[in-house]
């Protein structure tokens, strides 16, 4: 498994919120749900997002907006309307206080607030995941705080393609609708992270670069392959040609940590993804990610991510409420059309 697909394989929405707004202007809506990842694209006219401590952004449409959280941002139609609608944890609106949940819905995911013969609302997509767990830690701590992918062009519409797809699924109300919508959610997320991660001078965490390297590529690849393996840098560097201390030091200095702690992130990382599988144990994920037993999983789950494996796969079943993610400093990254 390379690097790329062992981080791109974390989003897997559980029931995500996801919603068409029609809206006339002048409008903005403030959001302070908390959720740890979000997606705003336009599908008719153009739309302003507004982070918090960040300059604001214009978003045309076809453009998709990545949004970290939990902090709160404003999507308006431009920069100096004012609030006029707050949506809070478990997507409530109000407005001055006021629930508006249900006089401002359109009918089926479709919500907003539409002036008699107005044919230029503008008409947003949104999507939310609803927990951490259904992103990842690892890829929330490397995202920054807004990334934006433009309407893509030609061969690479790809993303295009899957607005549309939303768009249209989200209109119906089928057997299996709400895991349709959120794998093609998924595909949206995976599809503009990709684009970030492999367009030049985007910023891509440190460890993404590093594959590329003729030394430290392999021994990533090698510890995404076999991360039961009983690994030691000695064993890694005699599999990738090099020196030990050759490949710790270059290990270090491109990845910026050295190759056990990296694979001890590594390894927490896929067994908490393997613990939302009610059918394993903590011992037999133990085992497939290289602890010798239940209890030495259990104490470095602990004392990394601060709750037991038990606690975790709860939290992974009721999908509560989410929680912040390390993250880095607010940035914003618009790649390039």
């Amino acid at each position: 498994m390379d690097t790329l697909t062992g981080l791109l394989d974390g989003p897997k929405a559980r029931g995500a919120f996801l919603l068409r707004s029609v809206l006339s202007p002048p409008w903005s809506l403030r959001i302070e749900d908390g959720a740890p990842l979000s997606v705003v694209t336009p599908v008719r006219g153009d739309a302003w997002i507004l982070p918090d401590g960040g300059a604001p952004v214009r978003l045309s449409p076809g453009d998709v907006a990545v949004l970290r959280g939990p902090e709160p941002y404003t999507v308006a139609d431009a920069p100096d309307t004012p609030v006029q609608v707050v949506i809070g944890p478990g997507q409530v609106c109000s407005r001055d206080g006021v629930d508006v949940a249900a006089s401002m819905s359109l009918g089926l995911r479709t919500w907003g607030e539409v002036r008699p013969g107005d044919e230029d609302s503008a008409v947003l997509l949104s999507g939310t995941y609803q927990a951490e767990h259904e992103i990842g830690r690892r890829l929330l701590a490397h995202l920054p705080a807004l990334l934006v992918r433009p309407a893509g062009r030609g061969a690479e519409a790809t993303e295009d393609t899957l607005v549309r797809l939303l768009t249209a699924e989200m209109s119906r109300d089928e057997p299996g609708q709400e895991l349709v919508l959120d794998r093609l959610l998924d595909l949206l997320v995976v599809g503009v992270l990709r684009s970030w991660l492999t367009a030049p001078d985007s910023g891509a965490p440190a460890w993404y670069l590093a594959q590329h390297d003729g030394v430290v590529g392999p021994a990533l690849r090698l510890l995404h392959d076999d991360p039961a393996r009983a690994w030691t840098v000695a064993a890694l560097a005699t599999e990738v040609g090099v020196s030990r201390a050759g490949l710790a030091r270059r290990f270090t200095a491109l990845v910026g940590e050295p190759p056990m702690a990296y694979l001890a992130t590594w390894r927490l990382a896929l067994a908490a993804d393997l613990f939302r599988d009610p059918e394993y144990t903590v011992a037999s994920v133990a085992r497939r990610v290289g602890y010798s037993n239940a209890f030495a999983l259990s104490t470095a789950f602990k004392r990394v991510r601060g709750l037991t494996p038990q606690e975790h796969r709860r939290r992974a079943g009721a999908a509560p409420a989410p929680a912040a993610a390390p993250a880095p400093a607010a940035t914003t990254v618009v790649l390039s059309g």
